[in-house]
């Protein structure tokens, strides 16, 4: 039985919820379908770094997170990142940042996955990081 989008968003949400660093900092979960995710984040004075742009962890974290959805929504099972890559190609200057990740190859034990993390300002997005990883299917011992 097919799930509608919407019930997929919310079970989604609900995953997000149960993530407490998630919540810390304000992760918002826009858009969701298997194999695709829209994470965003307010940013605030304390995510940013002395330079006055989003700390890179902050970015990573966005980063793997989306990519651990795109992942895990496109195997359809419980997954944890395996390993990620990030390349840093601008600041992230903004109000928010907005991660969207897609599957790019998927297995029954792995889906490698892109994501492009976007700086929102004044209502213009600007690309500041492209990541990639892969994700795996969680060990249950």
């Amino acid at each position: 039985m097919a799930v509608s989008p919407e019930t997929f968003l919310a079970m989604g949400r609900e995953v997000l919820a149960q993530q407490s660093f998630s919540r810390l900092l304000g992760t918002e979960l826009a858009a969701l379908a298997p194999g695709q995710v829209e994470l965003q984040l307010p940013l605030r004075d304390d995510l940013l770094q002395q330079n006055g742009f989003a700390h890179g962890g902050v970015v990573s974290y966005l980063a793997d997170n989306a990519l651990t959805y795109a992942g895990g929504t496109a195997m359809q099972v419980p997954v944890v990142t395996s390993e990620f890559k990030i390349n840093y190609v601008r600041p992230a200057v903004g109000d928010r940042l907005i991660a969207r990740a897609e599957a790019q190859a998927v297995s029954k034990t792995q889906a490698v996955c892109r994501c492009e993390v976007f700086a929102v300002k004044d209502g213009s997005e600007k690309l500041c990081a492209l990541a990639q990883g892969t994700i795996v299917r969680l060990a249950q011992d």
